[in-house]
């Protein structure tokens, strides 16, 4: 294992045993994952692949079967305080108790990772989160979106420099999304390494620059964004024509799709056919050429793809 990276996990294995008997169930079939410090980075998968038992096993709220985790250079079995102080967990579950204000709920998370008075962030926190006027309000009283940022300021309270976010933007608002990324890419920036989870693949493909899919307890990609888009060989050249103009007969490799808004999208294999190529197929077809663009695949394309051949 190495101290460049922030999360080091080496045949990481989770069984799952019925307390009553019966047939096990495997979560997890000897992960191996990397990530680097300072990263923004997307663990993906359909449900039931392994993300929740993979985030929980950081946290320690799970025990590993077997295999080796390391958190910022720190064992997990060798130096277990020491690793899970070095992760905040932001969990996808609104779990906070009603009774407390804000500003006492992180009171006493400081005070669970023994976080001095002195350096304590209390307010500072809140106001980077949107909570600074509520700090004194019952939790109970606050909305879903301010739930969430409360979870937020939780997982900050110790300064961990690991931030683990499991669909952060499940049910909020698109100004409260907004606002969360933004922070996001403030903590980034300040040196602290992220990791998501969401099925919003859209928001994963702006936010991450590294990518891990896991399926059904396998780690079938992790790579850097462009090199796992680089991978997928369907590209689509999108013709506004001039004019109202027909669907032209396209040869093996070229398929034509007419858009609602009367633009022509031509999808092919960059790899066996040319953009020069397509363009002669529409001038032969008498097309007027009124404006090009292209699409690259996105990572939905990826995500479908892999998890599909798993």
């Amino acid at each position: 294992m190495t101290t460049d990276n922030a999360i080091d996990l080496r045949g990481l294995r989770k069984v799952y045993r019925p307390a009553g008997g019966g047939e096990a169930k495997t979560a997890l079939h000897g992960l191996d994952l990397t990530i680097p410090k300072g990263s923004i980075f997307g663990l993906l998968g359909p449900n039931g692949a392994g993300k929740s038992t993979t985030i929980n096993i950081l946290a320690g709220l799970v025990n590993k079967t077997a295999g080796q985790v390391s958190i910022w250079g720190f064992d997990q079995d060798v130096n277990p305080r020491q690793s899970r102080a070095s992760i905040g967990v932001v969990p996808q579950e609104l779990n906070i108790d009603p009774f407390l204000s804000p500003g006492a709920a992180l009171e006493v998370q400081a005070g669970l990772y023994a976080v001095p008075k002195s350096e304590r962030r209390t307010m500072e926190i809140l106001a980077a989160v949107g909570l600074a006027d509520k700090a004194e309000a019952y939790a109970r009283t606050l909305s879903g979106g301010m739930r969430r940022r409360l979870l937020i300021a939780k997982a900050l309270v110790h300064r961990p420099p690991v931030l683990i976010l499991d669909e952060p933007t499940a049910g909020v608002d698109i100004e409260l999304r907004q606002m969360l990324w933004s922070y996001v890419r403030e903590l980034n920036a300040a040196g602290t390494t992220i990791i998501l989870t969401t099925h919003y693949l859209e928001e994963a493909e702006e936010m991450c620059d590294r990518i891990g899919i896991i399926a059904e307890g396998r780690l079938v990609a992790s790579d850097e964004k462009s090199t796992l888009l680089a991978q997928m060989d369907a590209k689509t050249l999108v013709i506004t024509p001039e004019g109202e103009a027909a669907l032209p007969d396209a040869p093996e490799g070229i398929k034509v799709d007419r858009r609602e808004d009367g633009a022509l999208a031509f999808t092919y294999a960059r790899s066996k056919v040319s953009a020069e190529a397509v363009l002669d197929l529409a001038r032969e077809n008498g097309i007027r050429i009124k404006d090009v663009a292209t699409e690259e695949a996105h990572l939905e394309d990826v995500f479908v793809q892999l998890t599909t051949r798993s």
